[in-house]
């Protein structure tokens, strides 16, 4: 069987970090999510896969190659200017012609996930099986109708008292190539796209069998919106075998789950509190404190007396001393001034909101700081308020407080009135 990943979308939502790179090649543990992707399908058993791309094809082309270093075979499909996932799935119809494995590329499931779908697809023979996982935002998913395992509708985002289950589509399928002849029958969408649940929808509205497979809630990450990185480095953080290859000085604590790639250097005076990891050529500390879930990338510098906490920063970022970074993604090559702040908690202790498209959105969460794009600086003693986003290639001056968005390609500088007296000699 063959697997056909889509990776061709932008992922407006994921801005600023989707501004200077493919959604798909976020990392997430010290690796793009799309390389955890691939390892999950090489490890369910299929080796040869078709990546559908289009939004910066060529960093994804550069980044695997033909998949021999990955231990599989890479093919790439470059999707036209059309949307819809139905729209991707059809550039495949000329290279496939067996039922095959469809995975949604802005995910992370577990191995298993992928092996017992083609295994129930196998076993019973439908049209199309499709993975379905329990949500407590019916809202935001495709909703699966079910009779038995038979999936006898799909419900695109119904309001939560509408939804018929509370079962959403986890973008993992097997599907026959009779979908092709359901995507060319296949109407745009309110958002003018051409979606796979609608092809799927014409299938079971012609008596065409289509079952679901309930995966656990546990071996699934959807990631679209920025605050779902950190819930994806935290649920990988927890499934990786870790290693420490860098170097420890003495007086250094490690506490946990932690890797420390190779060239990478913990100094003395360092507590670093598992699950973690540490990216080659990374300097951290002395006397800083790297709490949970935080992942540096490669050639990160964390500075004296710098704490971080459930964090993404990525490669080549510098945080400079006596800065607090809590809750937040940090694009590349950033350079934090000493003592900036990152506020990670509302004064009433309520969910931080994020405009995401222009609408403020409630992310769900009680502690969530900032997300930086790449090349961003600081001044000294710069601050952030929880849920801020500031666009790539800012510079934020000294003493600013930042309580709203910053657009890319912006200066911040703070104006002061300053009082001249003469002291009495």
């Amino acid at each position: 069987m063959k697997a056909v990943v889509l990776a061709a979308g932008e992922g407006v939502r994921l801005r600023p970090l989707s501004l200077t790179r493919p959604k798909h090649l976020l990392p997430v543990a010290g690796k793009p999510l799309l390389q955890h992707l691939v390892e999950a399908v090489k490890t369910a058993g299929i080796n040869e896969i078709f990546m559908v791309v289009r939004y910066k094809s060529e960093m994804i082309r550069n980044f695997f190659g033909n998949g021999e270093k990955f231990g599989v075979k890479i093919g790439y499909i470059q999707q036209g200017e059309e949307k819809g996932t139905a729209y991707a799935a059809m550039a495949v119809e000329s290279y496939v012609n067996e039922d095959f494995l469809l995975v949604y590329g802005d995910l992370l499931v577990e191995s298993e996930v992928i092996r017992q779908v083609v295994e129930a697809h196998k076993r019973e023979k439908p049209e199309a099986t499709m993975a379905a996982v329990k949500v407590r935002d019916p809202q935001h998913y495709g909703i699966l109708a079910l009779q038995g395992n038979r999936v006898t509708g799909i419900i695109e985002k119904p309001r939560p008292e509408e939804a018929p289950t509370n079962l959403a589509n986890a973008g993992v399928y097997v599907l026959s190539p009779t979908i092709f002849e359901k995507i060319r029958q296949t109407s745009r969408s309110e958002r003018g796209e051409i979606e796979i649940t609608d092809s799927l929808s014409l299938m079971i509205n012609e008596g065409k069998t289509v079952l679901a497979l309930t995966i656990p809630e546990e071996s699934w990450v959807d990631i679209g919106r920025p605050w779902n990185l950190l819930e994806a480095n935290e649920w990988k953080l927890k499934r990786l075998t870790h290693r420490i290859e860098g170097q420890i000085e003495n007086g250094a604590i490690i506490i946990g789950s932690v890797t420390v790639e190779n060239g990478a250097k913990i100094r003395a005076g360092a507590y670093i509190e598992g699950p973690a990891f540490i990216g080659a050529g990374s300097d951290v500390g002395p006397n800083c404190f790297i709490r949970p879930y935080t992942s540096l990338g490669k050639n990160v510098r964390i500075g004296n007396a710098c704490e971080i906490k459930n964090s993404v920063i990525m490669d080549g970022t510098h945080v400079g001393h006596l800065s607090y970074v809590g809750d937040s993604i940090i694009g590349e090559k950033c350079n934090l001034g000493a003592g900036t702040v990152i506020a990670n908690l509302r004064f009433n202790g309520k969910n931080v909101k994020m405009c995401v498209k222009d609408e403020v959105v409630d992310t769900g969460r009680r502690k969530l700081g900032i997300i930086l794009g790449d090349h961003v600086e600081t001044g000294i003693n710069a601050s952030f308020l929880p849920g801020v986003k500031v666009g790539n290639n800012c510079w934020i001056g000294p003493n600013v407080l930042v309580y709203r968005d910053v657009p890319p390609n912006t200066f911040l500088l703070l104006k002061q009135e300053l009082e001249e007296r003469r002291l009495k000699s």
